[in-house]
């Protein structure tokens, strides 16, 4: 095995303290022919996050790397992924929060084998699941698609954020060296990632389950920006600002692409407010049509009967819970 690292783990861990060991495991119990480097960066946890990578860096000197914030840099702007991508040393880096975890522990060396047998290709994702984040049982797949295959730039666009799991990509570092704007600019850091990718090269969708993806863990930025309609209604409106960002660095070639993303997220909205005579108007209607039977009733209920909405979703989370 080469000692010279080939691929760099970029993993972003803030109040952890309950997952950032199970990760750092996942990263350590995969079998490649091939030397890699762990790249934590703790943001300032106040939890024992620090604690438990610091004792996992003194068992693995040579591998864990850490950056131990003493300010939150998040809370500052600061695109705290980008801090590892300048010094990740590897051909490829890999991403994965510290909340989340890897299943195969060959998940490495298959991404790394095909973008070495594929030099055209910029970014390799997989399929992924959701899971409880305190039982760990499976709650949906993340599988776009039911084959591997090499993905449009239109596809990635339009298929949004929730379309891959942030934990399943390994990006060529020299196809996407230089992060543009509308990266900085976003408020997330997964869906720009991948159609920054997109766009360096070939985009290749794995379909193999190789990593899961923590559902209200504590400390999910997911669960404080969608805590409200109201959060989340501010959410898609930076998500389509950033779209329209993208429009404009692409000139213009993918603006039907923009488009149906920015429907498809105003459907959505529409869709969790109830509004179901709004979600069958004309615009809304293909949107609408690909939705499955359980979904229109659902929507039926919230629309027609909101208390007994109420009370389904209330028994839902408690049966979650």
């Amino acid at each position: 095995m080469s000692h010279n690292v080939k691929v760099s783990i970029a993993c972003m861990a803030y109040n952890h303290g309950d997952y950032i060991a199970e990760t750092l495991e996942s990263f350590l119990m995969q079998k490649t022919d091939f030397a890699y480097e762990i790249l934590v960066h703790d943001d300032a946890s106040t939890d024992r996050t620090q604690e438990i990578i610091k004792g996992y860096e003194e068992k693995y000197p040579e591998i864990i790397k850490p950056i131990y914030q003493k300010e939150n840099q998040f809370s500052q702007n600061v695109v705290v992924e980008y801090i590892n991508h300048k010094r990740a040393s590897g051909k490829y880096i890999a991403f994965c929060e510290g909340d989340d975890f890897w299943t195969d522990p060959d998940k490495l060396q298959k991404q790394v084998d095909y973008m070495e047998k594929h030099p055209e290709t910029s970014m390799c994702i997989h399929a992924a699941q959701r899971v409880d984040a305190k039982t760990k049982r499976k709650i949906a797949d993340i599988r776009p698609f039911k084959e591997s295959r090499v993905m449009t730039v239109e596809e990635v666009i339009e298929g949004g954020g929730d379309f891959f799991a942030t934990n399943s990509m390994m990006y060529s570092k020299e196809k996407l060296a230089v992060w543009p704007n509308f990266y900085f600019n976003a408020v997330v850091g997964d869906y720009p990632m991948v159609i920054f990718g997109a766009l360096q090269g070939v985009f290749y969708y794995m379909d193999e389950n190789m990593s899961s993806y923590r559902v209200n863990s504590e400390g999910s930025w997911t669960l404080r920006e969608f805590s409200s309609i109201a959060n989340k209604t501010k959410h898609y409106a930076d998500i389509a600002h950033m779209l329209d960002e993208i429009d404009a660095y692409t000139d213009y070639r993918y603006s039907r692409a923009v488009q149906n993303a920015k429907k498809g997220h105003q459907f959505y909205l529409l869709l969790i407010q109830g509004k179901f005579k709004e979600i069958q108007k004309e615009e809304y209607l293909e949107l609408y049509n690909q939705m499955g039977i359980r979904y229109k009733l659902t929507s039926r209920i919230k629309h027609y009967f909101p208390r007994v909405s109420r009370m389904l979703i209330s028994i839902k989370l408690n049966i979650i819970r």
